[in-house]
């Protein structure tokens, strides 16, 4: 089945990215990413050692040829800092699309609204394609389009705590208004997690630290991978609405008595 998505223009046939953090050994994150076969992987620049270049680094395992690289402001505090770091990958010659992460509150890891949305402003006047991280917020989701935003993220819990998609009314929400596709990011933490983001109507799902810190992370990628396409097919299909009573299976008319 071809269901690809369209995000700023570019073509995509998966619809799951993977972070690159966390992993034991940049030989199981080189094999996740293949196992998972994205075609997008999230780089968090800040926390790459580029001062010392006899020694390799993160970019130097990652095949630019076959995955695109999706720069991250991991790590920043402010609006400012995120825009520092976005023009730093620009000026590297990485990439002009960037995933906004603005986080002052350094115990929880939530997005910072206003410096995430101040960010993004700027950075959508500068050219970049933006893919903002943020709360379940309607209401910011809303602005972030309106700014110009080639997506929006909304987290599923906090960032690795594999708590899955422990309330997504908001999200749903998000997903009803929303004008440019919806990546579900943060806090999936096995296959049925994504599953569900997708069923609900995601348009994709960015996982990192249930695959880097998996027994085996290439067949936990694997798996996740699964689970996002099994999650849209079921969105597609249309399940059945709940109900609060018991329905047979087999019809009752016709029955012998």
């Amino acid at each position: 089945m071809d269901d690809s998505i369209v995000v700023a223009g570019q073509e995509l046939h998966s619809r799951l990215m993977l972070g690159t953090g966390k992993y034991r050994t940049m030989e199981d994150m080189v094999a996740s990413l293949e196992a998972a076969d994205v075609e997008f992987v999230t780089v968090a620049l800040r926390r790459i050692n580029l001062d010392d270049r006899s020694q390799k680094n993160l970019l130097d395992y990652i095949d630019t040829s076959r995955f695109h690289v999706l720069t991250n402001t991991g790590g920043c505090q402010t609006a400012d800092e995120a825009i520092r770091v976005a023009r730093l990958a620009r000026a590297m010659g990485l990439s002009d699309w960037i995933k906004v992460e603005v986080m002052s509150d350094l115990k929880y890891l939530l997005p910072d609204p206003i410096g995430t949305l101040d960010a993004a402003r700027q950075l959508v006047r500068e050219g970049f394609t933006v893919l903002p991280y943020i709360n379940q917020d309607p209401d910011l989701a809303r602005q972030l389009q309106d700014v110009g935003c080639a997506t929006v993220m909304p987290l599923a819990s906090p960032i690795g705590s594999g708590q899955g998609m422990v309330n997504f009314e908001q999200i749903k929400i998000i997903i009803e208004q929303a004008r440019v596709p919806v990546v579900v990011d943060a806090g999936l933490g096995a296959p049925s997690d994504a599953a569900l983001a997708m069923e609900i109507g995601a348009d994709m799902c960015l996982v990192n630290t249930a695959v880097a810190l998996a027994e085996n992370p290439p067949l936990m990628a694997e798996a996740i991978a699964e689970g996002v396409r099994a999650g849209r097919k079921a969105f597609l299909a249309g399940r059945i609405p709940k109900k609060a009573y018991a329905s047979a299976s087999s019809p009752l008319e016709g029955v012998l008595r």
